[in-house]
């Protein structure tokens, strides 16, 4: 198995508003992406999970013209908020780098 930070060619993420954050994980190539979207590893669960929240509250989605795939989940605290760590939500990535993929 590889990880997905040694597959992808760039993990970032960002705000989706003040409530959500959106990681997007862009990979180097056709053959990449399948691979990554064939293996299941990056699904509304495994992304829920890593992200400890409920799996009705993430969005997947494959975007194959691009070789990526955009995952939105909940921001642990609003934008903003004095519990915030991260304003922007650009260091928010972490949990999904040492995602197995097979």
């Amino acid at each position: 198995m590889t990880r997905l930070r040694d597959l992808a060619k760039l993990i970032r993420s960002k705000n989706a508003g003040p409530f959500e954050l959106t990681i997007d994980v862009m990979l180097p190539d056709r053959a990449t992406y399948e691979r990554v979207v064939a293996s299941g590893a990056l699904d509304t669960a495994r992304a829920a999970e890593a992200f400890r929240t409920d799996p009705s509250k993430v969005q997947v989605f494959n975007y194959a013209p691009a070789n990526a795939v955009k995952i939105t989940v909940p921001r642990f605290a609003v934008s903003g908020d004095p519990a915030d760590s991260d304003l922007f939500g650009g260091q928010q990535f972490a949990p999904i780098v040492d995602i197995d993929i097979p």
